[in-house]
């Protein structure tokens, strides 16, 4: 096993980027190793960021059509809600597992327009 150079915080040599560094770069890993790791010192133990060589690094994949469109499509089933099917606006959170004024239908003040009944006709 081969043991992997620790730079503390700031004192990385040059040659080395983070994953959101190198995409700041406009770059990705491309299959490389982690060359090294950078350590953070803290009471509770270090953090740590793993560092890739910037050499080695390749071009990041452009979005081809069928890539925006499949994300599209994955956003819009995060904002659906699986209980009235309707675009919430927002993602819907995992942890209630529908949007708000399912959740909570009688938080909403008398009359208002975001919490009308979504299973009747208006």
């Amino acid at each position: 096993m081969v043991a992997l150079p620790v730079y503390r915080w700031r004192l990385a040599p040059d040659g080395y980027a983070t994953y959101r560094q190198l995409r700041a770069l406009g770059l990705r890993p491309g299959g490389q190793d982690v060359a090294a790791q950078l350590e953070w010192p803290r009471r509770r133990g270090p953090l740590v960021a793993y560092l890739y060589r910037i050499d080695r690094a390749k071009p990041v994949r452009p979005m081809t059509p069928a890539r925006w469109a499949a994300l599209a499509k994955a956003n819009a089933a995060r904002r659906t809600c699986p209980e009235c099917r309707r675009d919430a606006g927002y993602v819907i959170p995992p942890s209630l597992g529908m949007c708000s004024a399912c959740a909570f239908p009688d938080n909403a003040p008398e009359g208002a327009s975001w919490n009308s009944s979504p299973h009747t006709a208006p």
